[in-house]
């Protein structure tokens, strides 16, 4: 096993594949995601306003919106058509439009629109700017409403009740501050970092076989599975896990994000995330035996990863298969323990079925160490 260990070290060192895949790949990654999301929310995202009416309820209306941390009014176009070609270049990502007459309309009890359009090919922006025009237009509407009962004599102490029977407080939990990087790139990192692994476990076995050293290798652990299995395998999991303490490093301790129950419940998060990732490789390869499909197939299951884990669009609003199908991807698994351990900080005890999740991967691999020993020692390469 020691041979083997050292000869894998050796593979990783020389291939280039292996360096710009396992080294440099996670670290750009988590470099460019973190540089993106620098700000953790977007703001002074660029609209055009449209305002036809020009009256001083409609000026305030806009100075409202403009004073929004997301909002950033660009533009006063004289006309819709005006804001539209400024969207179709992209210099803007929403249109606002309050009709001509609209003071009026609204105090004479007509019901006029504010008509406002966002650019949702960019999802998030789009998102961001449409709660943004929403909530001024319910603005607009209690402000109209707060004037016409003004006039009518009554006090802004009568009125309030009947604009906002029910006043919010909101206290949004374990992400406080909204920010995107706290929620997104505590997943999306370890996701891509899940992908490699597939691919790379897959690789590990499949290019003994496309070299033929499939009997060399066995020979090497004493045809045992094990050695065999193990002695690949371990230097590739002392690498992933040095990348994941940087990932820890640089998201908990450079960056504070949040990290309720401290570093060993996360650590071991990562590190059975490790295991799996390595366990669902090698199940893979004893499945289709083929080191193209399976590969195919593993980077296709590490894509999947992203949508099905239930951190973009939530599982309970998924058809009631793919929820259940969501359960045999380990990043779901992954992304439950963070939210329980690092944003809410509940007991740990509440997270073992998640970590046993994560571990039945590795003890469900071992049924197909006798398949891959099989493989290796046919040493046929299928195209």
């Amino acid at each position: 096993m020691i041979e083997i260990f050292k000869r894998e070290w050796m593979r990783i060192a020389t291939s280039k594949i292996c360096i710009w895949g396992i080294f440099v790949a996670p670290l750009l990654t988590m470099l460019f995601l973190m540089w993106m999301m620098n700000s953790g929310l977007p703001s002074r995202i660029p609209i055009a306003v449209v305002d036809l009416d020009n009256t001083t309820t409609t000026r305030a209306l806009v100075r409202q919106l403009d004073a929004f941390e997301k909002t950033d009014i660009k533009y006063k176009s004289l006309s819709f058509n005006e804001a539209r070609h400024q969207m179709e270049r992209m210099e803007i990502y929403a249109v606002l439009t309050i009709p001509k007459d609209f003071t009026k309309d609204a105090i004479s009890g007509n019901r006029p629109k504010l008509v406002y359009y966002t650019n949702n090919a960019f999802l998030i922006s789009g998102s961001l700017l449409f709660q943004d025009l929403k909530t001024i237009s319910t603005l607009a509407s209690a402000a109209v409403g707060l004037q016409t009962a003004e006039a009518k004599g009554y006090t802004v102490n009568q009125i309030m009740p009947i604009l906002q029977p029910i006043t919010i407080d909101a206290h949004p939990i374990g992400n406080p501050w909204l920010n995107y990087s706290v929620y997104l790139n505590n997943v999306l990192l370890p996701g891509i970092l899940q992908l490699i692994i597939l691919m790379f476990t897959v690789s590990a076995f499949g290019s003994e076989i496309k070299a033929g050293n499939g009997r060399k290798l066995l020979a090497m652990g004493n045809n045992s599975i094990t050695k065999v299995i193990v002695g690949k395998l371990l230097p590739y999991t002392i690498i992933y896990i040095g990348i994941a303490l940087f990932y820890m490093v640089i998201l908990y301790y450079y960056n504070r994000f949040p990290l309720h129950n401290g570093f060993w419940p996360m650590f071991l998060n990562y590190l059975c995330l490790i295991l799996a990732a390595q366990g669902g490789g090698v199940i893979l390869f004893g499945v289709f035996r083929n080191y193209r499909l399976a590969l195919s197939i593993a980077s296709l299951i590490g894509m999947v990863s992203f949508s099905i884990t239930g951190f973009s669009f939530s599982t309970l609003a998924m058809d009631g298969s793919l929820s259940a199908l969501s359960n045999f991807f380990p990043l779901r698994h992954f992304f439950l323990i963070y939210i329980d351990q690092a944003l809410n900080g509940i007991p740990i005890g509440y997270s073992m079925y998640q970590y046993a999740a994560l571990l039945a991967f590795v003890l469900l691999s071992i049924f197909f160490w006798g398949v891959i020993k099989r493989v290796l020692n046919d040493n046929a390469y299928e195209l």
